[in-house]
């Protein structure tokens, strides 16, 4: 049996483990009269082997062009999209934030319980700023609860992290940018190579993104195209 090339390599190590499991059974129920599961074979999979699925600058610009910003859901969306790509958020930090997260009065964003198991405040940008005003005036419903963002549809209540991500996946499909499963991270992973493009010490950039591990930021390192052909293309003096 063969998988379909696209499929993630973790999906296909999962399926060849449930497999193998399977005839385990069979062998043991009196089913198969040889224990088959060790024809299976087990895929390798080696940590950090994937590259992160960032796009370019100019191509975040044509996203953020085919929100239809004249609507709620528009509205909602395009702060959404400044968060991520700005801050590097996640979906569930999107997804969680508050009204009490924006200081208005200081112009800062804090963004309370990340991965790494720590708060972070960023500094308001003003086209952030003006994006969440935005919605706020024109598309957030009247509710006393809290969240920032909400569903546009019946039933009232605050966005998903899984709508987060499927917005994002929407405005590049409509951008015509095409990425390998397309979602919140992809934003996510423009605002990190974004940072490293800038030579910002990977200390700085995982903090800025609340990296639990330094070693999640230096995977980075791997798409740094310009300095890796540097390297390439040198005759070694400077290593």
């Amino acid at each position: 049996m063969q998988y379909r090339p696209k499929v993630a390599p973790r999906t296909r190590l999962g399926f060849c483990c449930h497999l193998r499991v399977l005839l385990r059974f069979c062998h043991r129920e009196g089913i198969t009269a040889r224990d088959l599961s060790g024809a299976v074979g087990i895929p390798q999979i080696y940590r950090l082997n994937d590259v992160p699925r960032s796009i370019t600058w100019d191509e975040v610009r044509r996203m953020l062009e085919a929100v239809e910003r004249r609507t709620i859901r528009g509205r909602r969306d395009y702060a959404i999209l400044l968060l991520l790509v700005t801050y590097g958020l996640r979906a569930h930090e999107v997804a969680n934030l508050t009204l009490d997260n924006v200081d208005w009065k200081r112009e800062r964003l804090q963004v309370l319980a990340r991965k790494a198991g720590h708060a972070t405040v960023y500094p308001l940008a003003g086209v952030v700023a003006e994006a969440i005003i935005d919605y706020l005036k024109k598309g957030r419903p009247k509710t006393e609860d809290r969240h920032m963002f909400f569903r546009v549809r019946a039933p009232q209540a605050p966005i998903t992290p899984a709508a987060v991500s499927s917005s994002v996946a929407l405005y590049l499909y409509k951008a015509g940018i095409q990425v390998p499963k397309a979602g919140s991270h992809t934003l996510r992973h423009t605002c990190v190579q974004r940072l490293i493009d800038a030579e910002f010490p990977l200390k700085t950039i995982g903090d800025y993104v609340g990296h639990r591990s330094p070693e999640s930021t230096r995977v980075y390192g791997k798409v740094a195209i310009a300095s890796l052909r540097e390297v390439a293309m040198g005759d070694g003096e400077e290593l």
